[in-house]
């Protein structure tokens, strides 16, 4: 089925509404599709123990650099 036929049979099933139940048909703009966000991981707990090591480092070697 084509667009056109599918416009096409829209328009039939509303007309057919309108005539049988006499009711009042509103059409509606598309809504945008949300945005994306990136995805990010979450920390596992190795990744924070690996991250709390490198600040212990860090904070070993910055007295000793003066």
């Amino acid at each position: 089925m084509t667009k056109d036929e599918l416009r096409a049979e829209l328009e039939r099933q509303e007309q057919r509404y309108k005539d049988v139940y006499g009711g009042e048909v509103t059409t509606y703009a598309a809504q945008p599709e949300p945005e994306r966000k990136p995805w990010r991981k979450r920390a596992s707990l190795l990744d924070q123990a690996f991250a709390q090591e490198i600040q212990k480092i860090e904070q070993e070697l910055k007295p000793e650099e003066p």
